[in-house]
Formats: C-alpha cells, sequence, structure tokens
C-alpha cells in the first residue's frame, strides 16, 4: 500500500512550511499548493504574493517536495470579496477571514487536492481536530496566544475529515525553533497581519476604491455634531484612530477633567447616515449583555442544546461565559453575566465548551 497523499496548503510563511516539514517526517506524501486569490493590484507594494511564492518554493525545495501554483482569484471575489463588500456598505464590519478560510481553503483548495488525488489536506492554522465515535471535533491550538479556531469555526464535518493541523500541537516558538534547525529560509519571517489574501495596506484607502464616500455628522451622545465622517462604511465599533475629532471642552470646565478622554465610535445609524461617539472605553453605550446572531454553522451539523458555554465576539479576546438560547432559521442568542465591549454586527460570535469549538454565527445586533 502506498503513502498516503496530503495536499499542504504552502503560503511562503513558516506555520506552513512547518506543517510540510513535520507532514514528511511522518511518511506522507506531500504535495505543496501556493494559493493566489488576488489579482487586482499585483504591482502594488502591499500584494507580497510573488515574494511569498518565491518564498514557498524555496521551501518546497528545502523540503523535498513537489509545489503547484494555484490560481483562485475568481472564487475569492465571487465567494468572499463580494460578500465582504456588501457588508461593508450595509454598515457591518465582515470577518474575511472566517469566509476565506469556508469558502477557499477548505472549498475551493479542499476541491482542487481530491483533484490530485490527496486522501487529506493540511494548513499551517493553530488549531486541532479529534474524531470522536466517528464525529469530528475542532479544537483550540495548544498555543493559547496564537490558537486560531476562532477563524475556522464554520468548518462542516465533511471538511474536519479530511484536514490536518500539525502545529496546533505546538507553541509557536517550537515551529520557529523546528524552522530554525531544518534550515528553512523563511525562519525568521514576520507573520502576515493583513486581511486574508489581500495583504497589508492602508484599509480606508482600499476601501476607497470598492466603496463611494457618503460623508455625514459625528455626533456625541447629547447630539452635538463634533465633525464629520467619510462615510459609515470606513468605521467599526470600538474604533478609536482615525476619527478626525479632538477632546471636547466646555466653557468654563476646569482644566485636568474628563473632557479630553478618548472617542470611541459607538453607534452607526445608516438611516440618517449619522456616526455616534462617546468618550471613555467603558462609556455604556460600548458594553452588551446580550448579542443576537444569523447564518449559524455548527461543526457537529446541529445546534449545541441551549445552555452554559463560552464565546468570543473578537479573535483577540479571552473566553466569556454565557448562556445559548436557540432561535429559528439558524439564528442564535447569548447573554453574558459580564457585558462585553464593542460587540459589533458583521463580526462572528463563536461558542466553545472547554477546548471544543462548538461552531457560531454573525452577529446580527448587540444591546445591553
Amino acid at each position: 500500500m502506498g503513502k498516503q497523499r496530503v495536499v499542504v496548503g504552502l503560503s511562503g510563511g513558516v506555520d506552513s512550511s512547518v506543517t510540510a516539514w513535520l507532514l514528511k517526517q511522518q511518511g506522507y506524501e506531500v504535495v505543496g499548493i501556493f494559493m493566489k486569490n488576488w489579482e487586482d493590484d499585483d504591482d502594488s507594494e502591499y500584494c507580497s504574493s510573488n515574494v511569498d511564492f518565491v518564498d514557498a518554493a524555496a521551501v518546497a525545495d528545502v523540503v523535498g517536495i513537489e509545489i503547484e501554483h494555484v490560481n483562485f482569484a475568481a472564487e475569492y471575489k465571487d465567494r468572499v470579496f463580494a460578500e465582504f463588500l456588501r457588508e461593508y456598505q450595509a454598515g457591518r464590519t465582515p470577518n474575511p477571514d472566517v469566509l476565506c478560510n469556508a469558502e477557499i481553503k477548505f472549498k475551493a483548495f479542499l476541491d482542487h487536492a481530491m483533484r490530485l488525488g490527496a486522501e487529506k489536506i493540511a494548513t499551517g492554522h493553530y488549531a486541532r481536530v479529534r474524531e470522536r465515535d466517528g464525529r469530528f471535533e475542532l479544537l483550540k491550538g495548544l498555543d493559547p496566544s496564537k490558537d486560531q479556531s476562532y477563524f475556522l469555526h464554520r468548518l462542516t464535518q465533511a471538511q474536519l475529515a479530511k484536514t490536518l493541523f500539525p502545529v496546533g500541537e505546538l507553541h509557536k516558538t517550537e515551529v520557529r525553533r523546528l524552522a530554525a534547525e531544518i534550515g528553512l529560509p523563511n525562519a525568521k519571517k514576520k507573520d502576515s497581519t493583513g486581511i486574508c489574501f489581500i495583504g497589508e495596506r492602508p484599509f480606508r484607502d482600499f476601501l476607497n476604491r470598492y466603496i463611494a464616500k457618503e460623508p455625514g455628522p459625528i455626533k456625541d451622545e447629547r447630539g452635538r455634531v463634533l465633525g464629520q465622517h467619510q462615510g459609515l462604511s470606513f468605521y467599526t465599533l470600538g474604533q478609536r484612530q482615525g476619527l478626525g475629532i479632538g477632546g471636547l471642552k466646555e466653557k468654563g470646565a476646569p482644566r485636568g477633567g474628563g473632557e479630553h478622554a478618548p472617542w470611541f465610535v459607538a453607534r452607526k445609524d445608516m438611516e440618517n447616515n449619522t456616526l455616534w461617539v462617546v468618550q471613555g472605553h467603558d462609556h455604556p453605550w460600548l458594553q452588551s449583555h446580550l448579542l443576537t446572531a444569523d447564518d449559524a454553522s455548527w461543526t457537529a451539523g446541529h445546534a449545541p442544546v441551549p445552555g452554559a458555554y463560552a464565546s468570543k465576539t473578537r479573535y483577540r479576546q479571552a473566553d466569556a461565559p454565557c448562556a445559548l438560547a436557540e432561535g429559528a432559521n439558524g439564528a442564535f442568542a447569548l447573554e453574558f453575566g459580564a457585558p462585553q465591549w464593542a460587540v459589533t454586527p458583521g463580526q462572528s460570535a463563536v461558542l466553545y465548551d472547554g477546548e471544543v469549538c462548538l461552531g457560531g454565527g454573525v452577529i446580527a445586533s448587540a444591546r445591553n
């Protein structure tokens, strides 16, 4: 019987590179695929796909595997980017990495790998898959500071059954150490922090190319106009930078008072094209005890039973205890004991039972 074939998504980064090496060490027949999913501005300083491919090819050479360059740009534009723009135009703040994983890395890429005769695919994500009684569970990565299960919560049983996450068993420091020991050319390459496949670029400038500016008033909770926004699509709840407003001082107010506390985006009124801002990180308008979410996707194929769980409403956040109440048509509600900060429509509310990621949905609304 021949070796099991595993197709690895080689991005040019250190995590996927070590993934390929680990699988080769474990005796798999490993094939690398470099995914190109964005080609609108290849010559741009922000689109590093050419550099990344050179890095991925150099890694494939060191590991001793073949690499194929595959273009999924049309699928990305149709399935991910179009939805990304629709959400921004509706005033929400989408998470493109979640959609990209569900539609490209674990759908278009998975389908392509199966056509190449692969039994499994592998990526450099910090997460784990566990099989129990014929069912597959998505688990957090062992490195709590790098866990990426939040971005993978929409994966299905069929996708999890075909997926390996070798670096999910390791800490990032160990991955870097291995990369250096093996002599990988990208051992010290810094991690990418840009939008999935679009790269690291000034975000408002980028959106400007696709979404028209519609300026309108910036108001505080008392209804005072403090300035003008560039278009509600360009702001997200909890945003502090780039508002273009300084501290506001009342006539006769004492020096050193709270009038220079920072401003935060608190509400977006699409109907009246008004951006509402508040002063102070802990303002009540930024706190929510209850959220509703829709477009739910559960890794088990069905919703968990209502009850006590933990949730993240944004990626870099500690799990917050909550109670799940199931609604109709893929909707659900979460109630938190402690208020959650700047819960943002369009982002994902992801549910956990200990180390098991159960799935989640897209936040529709939040209230105190």
